[in-house]
């Protein structure tokens, strides 16, 4: 939301931090005893006392950023015009060549392989997420998420769109999900992948994203 960040120590008992701006923030991560949040027109904040007080860093650049990883000693954050930046202390950012102008909405890490995925079915790789590496993905529909579990690589996105790899995101296979609708993201957790639908849908797999089950929310 437009510029709100809350801590908690519980997750049931929430405070709400200054975060000294009024833009949208997109995405959070932790490493390195730091907490970054991205968020529109280039904006990064890091926070070293668990979330209490915030500082802004120059990010170098006024693209919108829409989520941040940490992950091998290093942050990456991805957004707008095929937007990568890297940082190994989240203070100091560098911008690396993406070789795409799509946007990057996702991006995971896993297998020491980073993955970020984006519009018109864009999919790219790293190992230390310097160079990128372009992947075909085999559709132009939107892709929203991406998470990595028991080996395997799962995006999903547009039009009930889910691909799957099993080689460190080299190769992507399409999987059936049985829906039309937009999947807006996806994890992994106990055997079992689970994504989500705007109609309050849920559909889980628990053989490595290969088939898709329906489940009910009671939510809509």
């Amino acid at each position: 939301t437009v510029g709100h960040i809350l801590t908690s120590s519980d997750g049931t008992t929430w405070t709400s931090r200054t975060s000294g701006i009024s833009s949208q923030l997109n995405g959070v991560t932790y490493g390195n005893g730091t907490f970054v949040v991205v968020g529109s027109s280039g904006i990064i904040l890091t926070s070293s006392d668990n979330g209490t007080t915030w500082t802004s860093r120059t990010s170098g650049t006024s693209s919108n950023l829409f989520e941040v990883t940490y992950a091998n000693g290093t942050f990456v954050a991805v957004g707008d015009s095929g937007t990568i930046l890297t940082s190994t202390n989240g203070t100091s950012w560098t911008s690396r060549t993406s070789g795409t102008n799509q946007s990057l909405y996702e991006v995971t890490y896993g297998n020491s392989t980073f993955v970020t995925v984006g519009t018109s079915g864009t999919i790219l790789t790293s190992s230390d997420g310097t160079t990128w590496t372009s992947r075909t993905s085999g559709t132009t529909n939107n892709l929203w998420g991406v998470s990595l579990g028991n080996s395997t690589f799962v995006a999903v996105g547009q039009a009930g769109t889910i691909f799957t790899s099993s080689d460190n995101g080299t190769t992507w296979t399409s999987r059936t999900s049985g829906i039309s609708s937009q999947l807006n993201g996806v994890t992994y957790g106990n055997g079992l992948f689970v994504t989500v639908v705007y109609s309050g849908i849920i559909l889980t797999s628990s053989d490595n994203g290969t088939t898709w089950t329906s489940r009910t929310s009671g939510t809509s």
